[in-house]
Formats: C-alpha cells, structure tokens, sequence
C-alpha cells in the first residue's frame, strides 16, 4: 500500500462538502501537483476516500475528471494511475504550447479591452504577493490561471481549448519547473516581460515572451522528468 505521508489520521484532508466531486478532484489534482501521488503510481482509491472523507461515487466522478484531464488513468476493474509523461512527451507538448501561447498573446494584444488587461495586471501583481512571500501552491495556481486568462484574450475559442487541454496535462510538470530558486526568479522575471509587453499592446514582444516561457520551462524541467 501506497504511503501517503502524512495524511491519515489528522482530518486535514476532509471535503466538508461532500455532495461536490469538483472539490475531490481539487484535493487529487494538487496531490498529483505536490508530487504526493507519484507519476505512474497507482491510485489506493480506499485509502484516499477514507482520508478525504467522501463516498465512491464522488470519488469515481473526480476520478474520470482528472482523466479527462490527462492526470490520471482510468482502467476499468484494474484500477487508476498516475499518468507518467516521458521527456519526449513533455518536450512536444512545451513545444506546442509555446506557440499556442504566442499566438494567443499576440492576438490578446490586438483584440483585449483596457479593462481585461487592467484585470490581468491586477491578477498578476496577487501572484507576485505570493512569489514574495514564497508561497508556491497559490502562486502557481495563479499561474495557471494567468495563462488561462491571458489565451481567452484571444478571443479564439479553438485555441483557447488547446491551450486548455495541453495546459491539464502539463500541471505538475509546470510545478516543479520553479522547485529551485533561481528558475522561479527566471519564470517571475519572464511575468514582469509579459505584463510590461500587454500593458503596452506590443504583441511581437509579447508573443516572443510567452514562446521563450515555455522554451525555458523545458530547460527548467528537463532533468526532472
């Protein structure tokens, strides 16, 4: 049996609302973020939902989320596991994104309003709180929701999906891509660059910002997939 560090017994874990999968498929999702739930380890389904108090059915159901995520497998009568990414895989994925998200800034640049950006800006300076506080599960969480925000600026909703999709399956990878100091300073550094670029409606520099993102994430990351 998988031993998951720290969790039994303390109560800390519990959904108090346990009508909502949602938030079961939350808990999982930052356990397989954290680095708690292994890639390619297999999911004690009977330990967790004891540990987060909830019944099967809203377990399954957070489950079959996280799949439709790309975070987890689902196998029918032989249980779930963590999906393990290989290099080659992250390294397509980093690839596509980056231009995804180039061409997303690009248009943001062209077709946001001043109050969206407004807003972005405002998002960003939270997550800055955060990076100065050290706090890295609520920063990279607005992270994510950055760059979620900054691609619906687009206004494109067939590159809004694929970012979205590629975005899931890459979350613990864009995790631990700012474990070490000095790659989290690179990654706030590469932020600043994208807010100065659509405060000013430069959509090549920000465009070129968002690729280069991505591409220093691969070197982030590649020595610990």
């Amino acid at each position: 049996m998988m031993d998951y560090e720290g969790l039994s017994g303390t109560g800390a874990l519990q959904i108090k609302n346990r009508s909502l999968h949602d938030q079961v498929a939350s808990r999982v999702r930052d356990m397989i973020i954290e680095g708690i739930l292994e890639p390619g380890s297999r999911i004690d389904e009977a330990r967790l939902i004891e540990d987060l108090g909830v019944s099967r059915t809203p377990f399954r159901e957070a489950l079959r989320t996280l799949a439709a995520e790309g975070l987890v497998i689902v196998r029918p009568s032989k249980g779930s596991t963590v999906r393990k990414l290989t290099p080659e895989d992250v390294f397509s994925m980093l690839e596509v994104l980056g231009q995804l998200e180039r061409l997303a800034g690009e248009l943001a640049c062209d077709r946001a309003t001043d109050a969206e950006i407004a807003d972005l800006s405002a998002l960003h300076h939270r997550m800055m709180a955060f990076y100065a506080a050290r706090d890295r599960m609520p920063y990279y969480k607005l992270n994510q929701e950055f760059h979620s925000r900054l691609t619906a600026l687009s206004k494109n909703p067939t590159l809004i999906e694929m970012q979205a999709n590629l975005q899931a399956r890459l979350k613990r990878i864009r995790y631990i891509g700012n474990r070490e100091p000095e790659n989290w300073s690179g990654a706030v550094k590469d932020h600043e660059a994208m807010v100065a670029a659509l405060t000013a409606r430069d959509a090549k520099a920000l465009g070129e910002t968002m690729a280069r993102h991505l591409s220093n994430t691969w070197d982030r990351v590649k020595d610990n997939i």
